[in-house]
């Protein structure tokens, strides 16, 4: 009876892939099928299961979940990277900094040179999605330029992204996973660096020597530099440790003073440039509060600890003590579709187990990192992927079959518990 409970617990998220996977493959192109819809199914499902409750109270545990903070502030992050980049697209900071970067970096170099910058920036500033909001509408441009597919070089950029999100000392989800497990930063750090160096290295290789060749671009027009003005100062502000909601407010009032003063908008186009940024992000926004909603309900319902009961029941191993938090936290993020909620959620089973089975505090609050951000990466209903598509134009579906490196981050950590590594 208690399985039983919880598969209908954990059943929204079922339904929600079952609606999204049948449209998609019924009309054959999973751009035409709107993840919301399948979203706003699954939210009137779990709703239905909430039995014992009045349907006021009902919507009431939905809404909380929607209205969660970590929900808003990324919704904030959404409004204001729409404006920032259709102003910027409308002012000619895109074309500027293309033709800046096409002058200084042989094309044929660009997509490893786009990794390693993603991985940089989001080392230094701790934030996949304001890695993915400051490059990809770059790399969006530079695809028609190289003669590369959009989703293959967006999906470089999302890769670097999660990079440096796993490895910086000031990332949520290191703050989250090294305050859980009770362990130093600077240990956890060494011991993700050697999980997830290999993985970094192959890919690099991948993008060097892979399947898609850059077209060479030889740049003889003049570069406007200063419309380039807006990206550089988010990079550089983002670099320096400003919050991304400031960093993209000011970039988007540069972004505008630039485009007054050189005639590129009118204060009118200004302002229809700012509203179809918010439009762009209109679908995002929905399906982000949707989804909040929707694992409210299921935690609710007693799902997330349906989870980590069936899974702590027969461990009986360190090694399978490794293997249950790396599985629970990546089962628990492909609910919550967010990293940080699911390292919080797991957090104290993970430190009983790795107390219980003598494991390394570094080694288990690594396993919570790692292994969020590698489900984070193929979640099509996670904050970095719609975001990359959003301002892309494209599916999130059609960047998941690009992302090499948060599966080769997969098949390190898998190596890393059968082998018990790294030792020291």
């Amino acid at each position: 009876m208690t399985n039983f409970r919880g598969l209908v617990a954990l059943s929204p998220v079922v339904l929600l892939l079952v609606v999204y996977l049948t449209g998609a493959l019924l009309a054959g192109d999973f751009y035409r099928v709107p993840i919301a819809v399948a979203f706003v199914v699954a939210a009137i499902y779990g709703i239905w299961l909430l039995r014992g409750h009045n349907f006021q109270e009902r919507i009431g545990i939905f809404s909380r979940g929607a209205a969660n903070p970590d929900i808003m502030y990324m919704i904030w992050i959404f409004c204001l990277a729409g404006i920032f980049a259709s102003s910027a697209k409308a002012m000619g900071a895109v074309d500027a900094t293309v033709a800046l970067t096409l002058k200084a970096v042989p094309s044929q170099f660009l997509p490893a040179g786009i990794f390693v910058a993603a991985c940089f920036i989001s080392m230094a500033i701790g934030t996949s999605v304001g890695t993915i909001v400051a490059l990809t509408p770059v790399v969006t441009a530079l695809s028609a330029q190289i003669g590369c597919d959009t989703a293959w070089l967006v999906a470089i950029v999302v890769g670097g992204a999660f990079f440096g999100d796993n490895l910086s000392f000031i990332s949520d989800t290191t703050i989250a996973a090294t305050q859980s497990q009770g362990c130093r930063m600077k240990d956890k750090f060494r011991t993700n660096f050697m999980i997830v160096l290999p993985a970094a290295i192959a890919t690099l290789l991948l993008y060097l020597f892979g399947n898609q060749a850059a077209e060479v671009v030889d740049m003889q027009q003049s570069v406007e530099w200063f419309k380039a003005l807006p990206y550089l100062l988010v990079i550089i502000l983002a670099l320096c440790g400003m919050n991304v909601l400031m960093v993209l407010i000011v970039g988007t009032i540069v972004t505008d003073v630039i485009g007054l003063a050189c005639g590129a908008f009118t204060p009118l186009h200004l302002f229809t440039a700012a509203g179809e940024g918010l439009g762009s992000m209109v679908e995002l926004i929905l399906v982000t509060l949707l989804a909040g909603g929707v694992m409210a309900v299921v935690k609710q319902l007693g799902g997330f600890d349906y989870l980590i009961e069936r899974l702590t029941r027969r461990v009986n191993s360190r090694r399978g003590a490794e293997a249950v938090v790396a599985t629970l936290t990546a089962l628990t993020n492909f609910c919550t579709a967010n990293n940080t909620i699911a390292i919080l959620t797991v957090g104290p089973i993970a430190r009983d187990l790795a107390t219980k089975y003598s494991i390394p505090a570094r080694k288990s609050a690594s396993l919570l990192d790692t292994a969020s951000c590698v489900v984070q990466g193929y979640l099509p209903y996670g904050a970095q992927l719609l975001m990359a598509a959003g301002l892309a134009k494209i599916s999130p579906v059609e960047i998941i079959p690009h992302l090499y490196y948060p599966f080769l981050v997969g098949v390190m950590i898998f190596l890393s518990i059968i082998f018990q590594f790294p030792k020291r």
